[in-house]
């Protein structure tokens, strides 16, 4: 009994990393370097172009008449205390204060006065918000859209 103990512990040892480590003498211990999020750097929509973000980011836009208005100064504040969560999903902040001349971005999706509004990865406006939203709500209405789904399945292995 204790010879079949054995062989099935060394019949087991072999097959563990440990054993392929003891007979590789070139095992690589370096550890893997951490995700670094890039710094919370919104893009002015006089330089957006949104066509060029379709399949690549998922726009968060948010308008206002002013940078001084204190619903785009929440709203800002909102997505840069949770930026790293935005940024892991492919999040990309846009501002637009200036109505007149107004932008690309400006022409396109028609705002008035505060507005928020999140488009999906394939260019479609999938929410529009008349008033600052929490960037938890913003992160729940992302992983809800059927392409961050996929992006999860694929991201546990599905």
């Amino acid at each position: 009994m204790t010879r079949l103990l054995s062989l099935g512990l060394a019949a087991f040892l072999a097959l563990t990393p440990f054993a392929v480590a003891a007979q590789d003498s070139t095992v690589n211990l370096a550890v893997a370097e951490p995700e670094v999020t890039p710094p919370f750097a919104p893009v002015d929509g006089a330089d957006a172009d949104l066509d060029a973000l379709v399949w690549q980011k998922r726009p968060i836009v948010v308008f206002a008449d002013s940078p001084l208005d204190p619903a785009f100064k929440e709203q800002i504040r909102y997505l840069e205390e949770h930026w790293s969560e935005l940024a892991q999903r492919d999040v990309v902040v846009i501002t637009d204060t200036t109505p007149d001349p107004a932008s690309d971005v400006r022409r396109k999706l028609r705002p008035r006065g505060f507005s928020l509004v999140i488009i999906a990865k394939d260019g479609t406006v999938n929410l529009r918000k008349p008033a600052p939203w929490d960037a938890r709500e913003i992160i729940r209405s992302i992983d809800k859209m059927p392409i961050r789904r996929d992006e999860i399945r694929e991201e546990r292995g599905f």
